[in-house]
């Protein structure tokens, strides 16, 4: 299946059962929201989970992009990714989480071709404030599939404050040989799905109260799952990266970790830039620069001749986008040239200080793992 087909299967699925497609949101959330990106589907959902009626009904489906940069350090790695597209369906007080569980297993094993025994999943077994999802277990054993309970790793929120609840995740097999160990044992367990029974909200002294109504949220990262049914060892080997991994090595001679790295941060840096986001020392336009300057650094180790005015003009256009990064590329090889000399004053000569780490940063603008490159 391609990505296309993935896609369509998932969305015809949830429709047939009475969901309604809705609009993907804008990657930049309204000027009331303190979030710079939208980091779910579930947040531009938010005050529906909280009891206001939604247009569209109480059975919703969708695709919604989103960015993360909290995972930031992880790119790089086979599943990991800045920006990224999130399938989602919502029950807005209507059926029970078990329901969502089971079209959940429907959808993977006859939808998706997905057998049971590449399968595990994980639920909340409970905490000092809310007591083990007896519902999800009892569920998936019906179902005939491999259960294990974990505390915090199954509990899912948008943040400290805000809907939150116990979730059950589903996880695939991506070992070579037969299925071993457990999601929380063996790495080779990709989680793939995460069904959320969002029923209660978390205040600002960190107790709990129940919503007004009991509502399911399920996130799938498509990327991950077109890795999954495409047979792919990483996202970065699928039809949706098949462009920039097939020029990115050409262009340029990195290891494998750097070509994932440069091909994430370009992409992700493009969309933003797309949505109108200027690089800034500030806000949205902080992120997009972190990501500019953090391909950079990874593309000059070895060879500061390397520049992106090498990308074709279909990656990046040859107008406004192409222009911000080639500027992008000009302020910060510059700073690097001041950099340099700053490096150069006696009193950073020895070993550097969390303090002198920290001046460097703030007053000069020079990345830690830049200095720590410098002065190796």
């Amino acid at each position: 299946m391609n990505t296309d087909d993935i896609v369509r299967t998932f969305l015809d699925f949830y429709r047939e059962r009475g969901h309604e497609l809705i609009t993907g949101s804008s990657l930049l959330p309204p000027p009331s929201d303190p979030v710079l990106f939208t980091t779910s589907g579930m947040h531009p959902l938010t005050p529906y989970l909280q009891g206001r009626p939604h247009p569209q009904g109480r059975r919703l489906v969708n695709v919604q992009r989103c960015l993360r940069t909290t995972d930031l350090d992880e790119i790089g790695d086979l599943t990991h990714l800045t920006v990224f597209e999130m399938l989602g369906s919502w029950s807005l007080g209507d059926y029970d989480h078990p329901q969502s569980l089971r079209w959940g297993y429907e959808l993977l094993r006859d939808g998706f071709g997905i057998p049971r025994e590449k399968l595990y999943v994980t639920v909340f077994g409970g905490d000092e404030q809310v007591g083990p999802d007896l519902e999800s277990l009892d569920t998936w054993r019906e179902l005939g599939l491999p259960v294990e309970s974990t505390r915090d790793e199954n509990w899912w929120s948008n943040g400290p404050v805000g809907p939150c609840g116990p979730d059950s995740e589903i996880f695939f097999w991506t070992g070579d040989g037969p299925p071993e160990g457990s999601p929380t044992t063996d790495s080779r367990w990709v989680e793939i799905w995460n069904h959320v029974h969002m029923r209660y909200e978390r205040g600002e002294d960190g107790g709990l109260v129940p919503l007004r109504q009991v509502n399911v949220d399920t996130g799938m990262g498509l990327e991950r799952l077109v890795s999954v049914l495409q047979g792919r060892r990483s996202v970065y080997e699928t039809d949706l990266f098949e462009p920039w991994m097939r020029t990115v090595p050409l262009l340029w001679d990195l290891d494998e970790r750097s070509v994932r790295v440069v091909c994430d941060h370009l992409r992700s840096s493009v969309v933003v830039l797309e949505e109108g986001v200027r690089p800034s020392n500030t806000g949205r336009g902080y992120v997009v620069r972190r990501l500019i300057r953090r391909l950079l650094m990874v593309l000059w180790r070895g060879d500061d001749s390397r520049t992106l005015s090498d990308l074709p003009g279909e990656f990046v256009g040859t107008g406004t986008v192409r222009g911000v990064l080639l500027d992008e590329e000009r302020r910060f090889s510059q700073l690097l040239v001041r950099g340099r000399r700053v490096l150069s004053r006696p009193e950073f000569r020895g070993p550097l200080s969390e303090e002198d780490y920290r001046y460097l940063h703030d007053t000069h603008g020079l990345p830690r793992e830049w200095v720590g490159s410098v002065l190796r």
